[in-house]
């Protein structure tokens, strides 16, 4: 009994979680309108509908794109969400994805001798470049305590200027005349996989099948494997699960590593892809790796809502790049999506103070009963049983954890 009211509390507190995300993006759209119609209040009403609808104006094309954009943010977002899972901020994403563009881009121009399985060793270098380059801030953070924000925000800036100057110092890889990457071997390109015939004449490439799979496996790691649960409990409290005998110390390196390996990929995705895309050499972190956070957030770091997430915004995007036949600003589109995530956030915080709240009102009303149900037994309270429902004594259950909440 106790056991099916504990279920349906959960669904009930994932339903609300949802609906504070759907509420987000009504919210952030509707705040768009309204810059619309401050800006230009003629067509204010067009632009919008160029957003909702702009991705899908070129049939099969429009949304190919929106697939195509979302590749990469679909796997920052979810090293971003790992990393949440695992009680870890890993803001070092810009610098994972472009330390692991760099490590793809390097084996698909150099290593033109492996044949058909070019592109997987291209993919796999990128993968392991990002993990590598997530383990300092692990490292220090499981036997240092550091920061992993502080250590993650230097690590980006070092792998941003650290690829820049590769780059340059490879004339292999680099293309003075246009200051970027060249491009890599055919056969290291990721195949279509039969995309590019479903949406002719979009730049979308097999790399958001692979996507997609990897947000299926975390998923299952997270949620249906000893070692995912091991790797949320190290998250949750780091005393209670090293009293549980789980190693806190390689949880949080190998969750680092993880996150780090998942934004690497998204990398390899995006520069493997065929589609044109190069490394600029700029002084600018990758936005791929911080529109990853709004994935995460907007996805409440769960994989497959981080898969929903990342279209939307893809999706928003691809319709925002029309907005300029309207004398609008496609930077509008920024606007939208950071409000979706601060009303995201807000949500969130609104659902943690409700929650508090009832814990400590379940807390009282279980107390109440208690001394009621004493205070009517004369004689020898301790030889009897004092019966309270179980909704009322949930939270004595998890007294101590709540304490270290």
């Amino acid at each position: 009994m106790a056991q099916n009211k504990k279920i349906i509390k959960d669904k009930e507190s994932k339903n609300r979680a949802y609906l504070s995300s759907i509420i987000a993006i009504v919210v952030g759209l509707l705040f768009g309108y309204i810059v619309l119609l401050v800006a230009n209040p003629s067509q204010a009403t067009d632009g919008f509908l160029q957003i909702i609808t702009g991705a899908v104006t070129n049939d099969m094309k429009g949304i190919g794109q929106v697939f195509y954009y979302a590749t990469p943010i679909m796997l920052t977002g979810l090293s971003v969400a790992f990393a949440f899972k695992t009680g870890l901020f890993n803001i070092g994403t810009p610098g994972q994805f472009i330390v692991g563009a760099y490590a793809g881009i390097y084996v698909g121009v150099k290593f033109t001798s492996l044949g058909a399985i070019h592109w997987i060793v291209a993919l796999l270098a990128a993968c392991i470049a990002g993990a590598v380059w997530a383990l300092v801030p692990g490292i220090l953070k499981a036997f240092c305590n550091v920061n992993e924000v502080i250590s993650a925000i230097m690590m980006n800036y070092i792998g941003m200027y650290l690829v820049n100057y590769l780059l340059k110092g490879n004339a292999a890889l680099f293309n003075s005349l246009k200051n970027e990457s060249n491009p890599v071997a055919e056969s290291a390109t990721i195949p279509k996989f039969g995309l590019d015939k479903i949406f002719e004449g979009s730049a979308v490439g097999g790399g958001i099948i692979i996507a997609l799979i990897i947000v299926i496996i975390m998923y299952i790691v997270l949620n249906k494997t000893t070692f995912g649960y091991e790797l949320k409990a190290v998250g949750f409290n780091r005393e209670a699960s090293k009293y549980a005998g789980i190693n806190e110390k390689r949880g949080i390196i190998l969750s680092m590593a993880i996150a780090g390996a998942l934004a690497g990929i998204g990398g390899g995705l995006l520069y493997l892809g065929g589609s044109g895309k190069y490394i600029e050499v700029v002084d600018v972190l990758a936005p791929e790796g911080f529109n990853g956070i709004s994935v995460a957030l907007l996805g409440l770091s769960n994989p497959i809502g981080v898969a929903f997430s990342a279209i939307f915004i893809a999706y928003i995007t691809q319709g925002g790049f029309y907005l300029q036949l309207f004398d609008f600003a496609p930077e509008i589109i920024d606007i939208i999506i950071a409000v979706i995530i601060y009303f995201s956030a807000f949500a969130l915080i609104l659902q943690a103070m409700y929650s508090n709240y009832m814990k400590k009102r379940r807390n009282k009303r279980a107390e109440e009963a208690l001394a009621a149900a004493q205070a009517n037994i004369p004689g020898k309270p301790a030889e009897q049983t004092i019966e309270v429902p179980i909704d009322e004594l949930e939270v004595v259950e998890n007294k101590e954890e709540g304490d270290d909440v």
